[in-house]
């Protein structure tokens, strides 16, 4: 039997949809090669295959448009770690899922590390006022508390770590040393991007992040 057609309203939602999202993966591209400052309108019109006037009728303007980018960004990296259910996980698992995780994220998405330098480059004010990144974020401080609670009442773990602290520390030992490669290769006259390189220093940052939270 032959399904009715979706109703006029129903597809014009998902047409919209489309549309957003099509522009949104644009505009994340020329956001992430050029910046805030450098990005232009057209060009993102251009990736997009869409009329300019369309990415007006939904974002506004280049500075919305930005936030959305960023809105989606962490939308994006939360949704991957929200799989890898650290909570189901042994502790000191799970935090190794994650160092794993955030390292291995960061070497597939560059374009995220891209969008940060920009998005501080204006003092985050596209996320100082976005509710929505807010949320976003949080479920991964309260899922990462749960696991160092549980680590604590087990008695592996420390107590007193805060979720936020570890999680700026977990992360940015994996961004400095991928956005900041190219300079330390340089001065130190190693390749921190071989196979090899790349393998030490995800077993260094596990280390060193359960060698501060482990017990003895």
């Amino acid at each position: 039997m032959a399904r009715d057609p979706a109703p006029a309203g129903e597809e014009r939602l998902r047409d919209a949809d489309r549309s957003q999202s099509t522009i949104l993966a644009a505009a994340r591209d020329e956001f992430a090669e050029f910046g805030l400052g450098g990005a232009r309108m057209d060009r993102i019109a251009e990736r997009a295959g869409l009329n300019k006037r369309l990415i007006y009728y939904y974002f506004a303007d280049k500075e919305h448009l930005f936030q959305a980018v960023l809105e989606q960004a962490y939308r994006d990296i939360r949704a991957e770690e929200a799989r890898l259910h650290l909570t189901d996980l042994e502790p000191a698992t799970a935090v190794r899922r994650l160092i794993e995780f955030t390292w291995n994220y960061y070497l597939a998405h560059p374009e995220f590390m891209t969008l940060l330098n920009s998005a501080n480059l204006h003092r985050a004010r596209h996320l100082a006022g976005s509710q929505r990144a807010r949320d976003l974020n949080s479920p991964l401080v309260e899922t990462l508390a749960a696991v160092l609670e549980r680590g604590r009442r087990e008695g592996s773990f420390r107590g007193g770590v805060d979720p936020v602290q570890l999680y700026v520390s977990i992360a940015g030992l994996s961004y400095f040393y991928l956005s900041n490669n190219h300079t330390l290769s340089a001065i130190f006259g190693r390749d921190l991007m071989t196979t090899k390189a790349r393998n030490e220093r995800l077993s260094h940052m596990c280390d060193v992040i359960l060698g501060y939270l482990l017990r003895d």
